[in-house]
């Protein structure tokens, strides 16, 4: 019963102080993952990639997911419901009171400080990500020897180069598992 309180809670905070959505809460998952013992940080980064890859919210699947691997189905449920509460509590607050104050200097002074801040939560995101794929053993000369890293690379720049073409998200989440999977079997 404490495991699935603790869960709440955890999962309800990460909800409550996050600004920015799941990619804005990586940073803070990763941090109270870690440091509950929940997952091992590989686990956690192997979930964020099946977690883009299925539908859903992508704070809601990672927050289920970790409450399952800690109490099963009444762990997802704790850990969901934590991370959903806060923005459905401030959701109807701010939905209450938005019309009366958008104008106010202080909430587009607010606003506009917020931005940047998400974005930077986001950059360390990716940032953190990609330490542990393209660098799981540490950043050294030695990671140009592994066939693996130069995979990575190039699922990497193929995905970004036809995201900035516009090819449909779920058309480089295929590419990018195929040339995954071969890469498996080929190395």
């Amino acid at each position: 019963m404490m495991a699935l309180l603790e869960l709440f809670l955890t999962f309800f905070k990460i909800g409550a102080f996050t600004v920015g959505g799941g990619y804005a809460m990586l940073p803070f998952i990763q941090e109270e993952v870690l440091a509950h013992g929940w997952l091992e940080n590989s686990d956690l980064i192997n979930f964020i990639a099946v977690s883009e890859s299925t539908p859903g919210p992508f704070a809601i699947n990672i927050a289920t997911y970790v409450g399952s691997e800690v109490g099963g189905i009444l762990g997802s449920v704790a850990a969901t419901l934590g991370v959903v509460l806060p923005s459905f509590i401030i959701i109807l607050i701010v939905a209450r009171i938005y019309d009366k104050f958008k104008s106010s200097s202080a909430v587009k002074g607010v606003m506009t400080g917020l931005k940047p801040a998400v974005i930077g939560l986001i950059g360390a995101a990716v940032l953190s990500v990609a330490e542990t794929v393209f660098a799981p053993n540490g950043l050294s000369v030695s990671i140009f020897s592994e066939i693996g890293t130069y995979v990575s690379l190039i699922i990497f720049a193929l995905s970004a180069v036809l995201a900035f073409k516009k090819v449909h998200p779920i058309i480089i989440i295929l590419i990018s598992a195929a040339l995954g999977i071969a890469s498996g079997y080929l190395l």
